[in-house]
């Protein structure tokens, strides 16, 4: 009887469980949202029990619209939103707080102190990352100042810290297993991505004791089982990586040079950089993409804050589209900007240029522009802000030759297509743009051999459309010269 894989992905807003068969074709998907706190100004919280519940619905769920039990599942793999941080009780299982999302900004100013203090470069060449309230470290250190002052239970193991993955996992497995892998540990600012080992100068940093950290195993590797009152029978888990990295790894991006750029909210943009970590000198961050054996792939990866945001925007507020596939039609109505340039700038401006401060802004303006130039410089902002990440990648790495791409917006044709132009490479869509699911579906099927190999991954990707440069070179020119003149703007305000 054919067997599936069985995808746990644990995204920022929702829960969702997707099922994979032999030939990484979906089967069936099941969704559910979940609560999203916003106790005070830049706060942002989940409660990790709904997280926990509404994951193991939707995973029952899709199992019943498949039409299969867990008899029928070979393997689970798990990927999840990176960075968020659960506490809870080992003897209770229950946390002691909410879960500290990563778009929480309450430990901003204990980043400010470290960075006075002299550490940042320590932690730039140890985690490859830079201090921020972005990552694990602070958010552990603000739970613990307040539910553990003086770290007498989290030294004892009576607390434990994980982040999403090792939280779902802990639960899953009726709390056997406390673990995670290199992709998610590398994301909390205390693992030292060189020795590929929890770093004591930076748990001493941030006091957070060791014995409260899970284990890291391999992304393609043992997590243990189910319990088995969960899905009638134990499942083996054998996949994990965050989502970032799962994408990647869903995309087939195993060369050294491939790039893959996820189009939601926000652009992550990852280069694979094989195994050597290679330190940005243009705003980038250095990370861990998977481990896998005794072989490690490390990544570069730059974040655009304001991706497919921008078009609801235009929907939300502006209400100059009804849907954000309107925008591909009104775009389409005219020839080109007639010189507006927008720069989605709403919550400052992410990799490379790193510019909290700076706040949207549309130049360029004349009476005969129109609502389809806003919508079509919308369009072509978040394919100029990608680009600008890629030739930071370029001046750090190298040459690339082509963009893999996943993500809502990636299904809209005109934002494709320019981005083809102004990079003036192609970009390839997949027939499967769950990447994310597809990535931790692929890391569970390798190790039980579900997959044969990362070759037979490869040879099974599907192309949904390749979208290929067709824009001179002086058209791209001009337009990427008034791209930047329209960011030096934006800065100047």
């Amino acid at each position: 009887m054919e067997k599936y894989i069985l995808s746990f992905d644990a995204g920022t807003t929702s829960s969702r469980a997707i099922v994979f068969d032999s030939k990484q074709h979906i089967v069936s998907i099941a969704q559910k949202e979940f609560t999203q706190y916003y106790p005070h100004p830049s706060w942002v919280e989940h409660d990790a029990k709904e997280i926990w519940t509404t994951q193991l619905t939707v995973a029952r769920e899709a199992l019943e619209k498949a039409g299969i039990s867990g008899a029928d599942v070979n393997a689970i793999g798990i990927t999840n939103q990176r960075e968020t941080t659960v506490v809870w009780d080992k003897d209770t299982g229950l946390p002691v707080c909410n879960a500290i999302v990563w778009q929480c900004r309450r430990t901003a100013d204990i980043c400010d102190e470290i960075e006075s203090q002299g550490w940042g470069d320590a932690i730039r060449k140890k985690t490859g990352l830079i201090p921020d309230a972005y990552f694990s470290a602070t958010k552990i250190k603000w739970i613990l100042d307040r539910f553990d002052p003086d770290r007498s239970r989290s030294r004892n193991g009576e607390l434990l810290f994980g982040t999403i993955d090792t939280w779902l996992l802990w639960n899953l497995t009726g709390g056997a297993v406390h673990a995670t892998d290199p992709s998610n540990a590398c994301r909390t600012m205390l693992y030292n991505i060189h020795e590929m080992d929890w770093d004591d100068e930076l748990l001493d940093l941030f006091d957070v004791p060791r014995k409260m950290l899970p284990e890291v195993r391999n992304s393609s590797g043992d997590f243990g089982n189910t319990s088995p009152s969960l899905f009638e029978v134990p499942i083996p888990i054998t996949g994990i990586a965050g989502d970032q990295q799962a994408a990647l790894f869903g995309q087939t991006a195993f060369y050294e040079g491939d790039v893959k750029n996820t189009y939601g909210t926000g652009c992550f943009i990852l280069m694979n950089t094989g195994e050597r970590p290679v330190a940005s000198r243009n705003g980038l961050l250095t990370t861990v993409g998977w481990r896998i054996g005794d072989k490690v792939t490390y990544v570069l990866e730059g974040s655009v804050f304001i991706g497919g945001a921008v078009i609801q925007w235009l929907r939300d507020e502006l209400c100059i589209i009804s849907s954000a596939a309107d925008s591909e039609l009104e775009a389409q109505k005219v020839a080109d900007t007639a010189g507006v340039y927008f720069v989605p700038a709403f919550t400052g401006l992410g990799a490379p240029h790193w510019e909290p401060d700076v706040r949207g802004t549309i130049v360029g303006l004349t009476r005969g522009a129109n609502r389809n130039h806003i919508v079509r410089a919308a369009l072509e902002a978040i394919a100029f802000q990608s680009k600008d990440v890629i030739e930071a990648m370029k001046q750090d790495v190298g040459v690339l030759t082509s963009l893999d791409v996943d993500g809502g917006a990636s299904a809209n044709n005109f934002l494709m297509q320019f981005q083809a132009d102004i990079l003036g490479i192609p970009v390839c869509r997949p027939s499967c743009t769950e990447s994310t699911a597809l990535g931790a579906a692929s890391l569970a099927g390798l190790y039980t051999g579900f997959y044969k190999s990362m070759d037979d991954l490869k040879a099974g990707r599907e192309n949904d459309r390749v979208f290929m440069p067709s824009m001179d070179e002086n058209m791209r020119s001009e337009l990427t010269e008034g791209w930047q003149k329209a960011i030096n703007a934006a800065k100047s305000l």
